[in-house]
């Protein structure tokens, strides 16, 4: 029987509505759904944060005062990781969640409600204190800085600080938000804040020099993190009512989960932090190291923290509702996925560093000298982006688990022992050594949360399909040293189309031994890809299943 022109209507009409769902503010999604909106929106949120950074790169190129603003984020990032630590995000949404999986709605609200009016009072606080002694702390981290310097990066850490509340509080407002599955307000809000600092810049730039991003992500800040998802919260009726009942049990067991975070310090955060102190002696060097992990951020977030930020809502309810060893396969599943890729990501992106760094950085204030240089540094983060993306998963599953202790102990241990490493090779290979500390750094943070996870028994090795990830990690190599080879063919001297004919032959090259590598392992990476429940490794789940009934008990 033949079809009539007009009888795909109605398969057009409903594939419409589907899309236009999955973009509507109360659409509640599922774990492939709100990783692929998350992914998307980050993507775009990146797009934009690259226009923001080459747009800085043009007009203040890489030098004095582009390290005295980069600088201006530190104390900032300080308050808010000393006050909040990330409990906006991680330990909230584990209680939030666990309520309305109980069904406890009433008393859900009553803990947003205080912790908002608490943390808000005591943020407000902390801010008028850091704006005291801001110059004390800037000289004590920048010691390198000349006089000039300390006054311009003071300027703007004072300009920035207030951020921190709106940050805190849309914080908070967005783990809400993710906890009932709306991901859309959350998704969009650091696009906005890019946007933002770009505009000041434009519309500020002449008249208030580089503080005009300053003031760019100031308002930024209040009308992406916060305003947004206020607006979304309204929308879905979430209440507010300011309350300083701190006797509360869920406010103090918030608390009690988000004192270690408070406490504790994480390599992934302090990483910048101890690159800055180090670099702050040579001109630039804060800058340039900035421009290349600002770059290397943009695959963190697309394949760690989107899949990370969607992902904690569903291990925390599979932890609530005692299904471990769904929990245990869903975060392996996570893991194998983002690692694999990662692998494949990391060789196209060291043989293209320099082409790359070059065609997004290089205009007006930002020299080709400068290229050389960033793209060095970019070439030796790029080793580690595997483990950057998988530590974010792994920590998402202790805290799925309201276990903040373990994870912040071992991680706050390892910063600390990670500061000789900073040095050692800092002095040894001066800022190059830096970018290997930090590779270092994290591959032992990684590795020693999954082994916390797997002796706790919530995520074993043994769910890992590791025969997958060397095939994935086999392949990598080959078509990183390959697509190396081909690049070093080509002299680049600042040509624009000679950046162009590299990155296309590094692209193909590349992409070509990465499906030849594949095809011949007959991996089923591309297979696992497409498939939308992490519990798709048949051998494993039955293996599993067979284990528990044997044993009759849950690990």
């Amino acid at each position: 029987m033949t079809k009539s022109p007009g009888a795909s209507g109605p398969t057009q009409t409903s594939s419409t509505a589907r899309l236009l769902r999955f973009f509507h503010p109360s659409h509640q999604h599922s774990a492939f759904s709100a990783t692929v909106l998350l992914m998307t929106a980050i993507m775009m949120s990146r797009v934009i944060g690259y226009i923001r950074e080459a747009y800085i790169a043009y007009a203040f190129g890489a030098g004095a005062q582009t390290d005295a603003y980069v600088a201006a984020f530190t104390l900032p990032d300080w308050l808010n990781y000393i006050v909040a630590g990330g409990t906006a995000s991680i330990t909230f949404v584990s209680i939030y969640t666990r309520f309305l999986a109980q069904k406890r709605e009433e008393e859900a609200r009553k803990t947003f409600s205080i912790i908002i009016t608490v943390m808000t009072t005591v943020l407000l606080i902390g801010t008028c204190l850091a704006e005291i002694f801001t110059p004390q702390f800037e000289r004590w981290m920048f010691h390198g800085f000349t006089p000039q310097q300390l006054q311009l990066c003071v300027h703007l850490t004072r300009i920035l600080l207030p951020a921190q509340i709106f940050f805190y509080v849309g914080g908070v407002i967005s783990a809400v938000l993710l906890s009932h599955r709306l991901f859309l307000f959350p998704a969009f809000g650091p696009l906005i804040y890019n946007v933002f600092i770009i505009l000041g810049g434009m519309v500020m730039g002449k008249h208030l020099g580089i503080a005009s991003l300053a003031y760019g992500a100031l308002l930024g800040s209040f009308v992406g993190p916060f305003l947004v998802n206020a607006i979304g919260a309204a929308r879905v009726g979430i209440g507010y009512r300011p309350s300083f009942d701190v006797r509360n049990p869920s406010f103090r067991e918030w608390v009690r989960l988000s004192i270690p975070l408070m406490v504790g310090v994480s390599l992934i955060t302090a990483d910048d932090w101890i690159l800055r102190y180090f670099a702050s002696n040579g001109v630039g060097d804060i800058a340039r190291l900035n421009y290349a992990k600002r770059l290397f951020a943009v695959p963190i977030a697309v394949l760690g923290q989107a899949t990370g930020q969607a992902s904690l809502p569903f291990f925390a309810r599979l932890f609530g509702e005692k299904r471990i060893q769904e929990f245990d396969t869903t975060v392996n599943a996570s893991v194998y996925r983002v690692a694999a890729v990662s692998f494949l990501s990391s060789a196209w992106m060291m043989a293209a560093a320099l082409p790359i760094i070059d065609l997004v950085y290089r205009r007006g204030h930002f020299l080709f000298y400068d290229s050389q240089q960033t793209a060095v540094y970019f070439f030796w983060f790029s080793l580690s982006l595997a483990f950057w993306s998988a530590q974010g998963l792994y920590a998402r599953a202790f805290y799925a688990a309201s276990d903040t202790l373990t994870p912040m102990i071992a991680c706050s241990i390892i910063t600390i022992a990670s500061l000789p490493i900073y040095s050692t090779l800092f002095h040894t290979f001066s800022v190059t050594g830096l970018a290997i500390a930090s590779d270092i750094g994290v591959v032992v943070n990684t590795v020693s949360l999954a082994i916390l996870l797997h002796r706790r028994r919530l995520v074993r090795f043994g769910s890992l399909p590791w025969r997958e990830l060397a095939k994935a990690a086999g392949t990598a190599v080959i078509a990183g040293v390959l697509s190396y080879e081909v690049a070093k063919t080509i002299s680049l001297d600042g040509s624009r189309s000679r950046d162009l004919l590299s990155l296309a032959l590094v692209s193909v090259t590349w992409g070509a031994a990465v499906a030849a590598g594949l095809s011949l392992l007959r991996s089923e990476l591309p297979r696992d890809l497409r498939r939308r429940k992490p519990t798709a490794y048949p051998r494993v789940a039955e293996r599993q299943a067979e284990e528990t009934m044997s044993s009759g008990n849950q690990p």
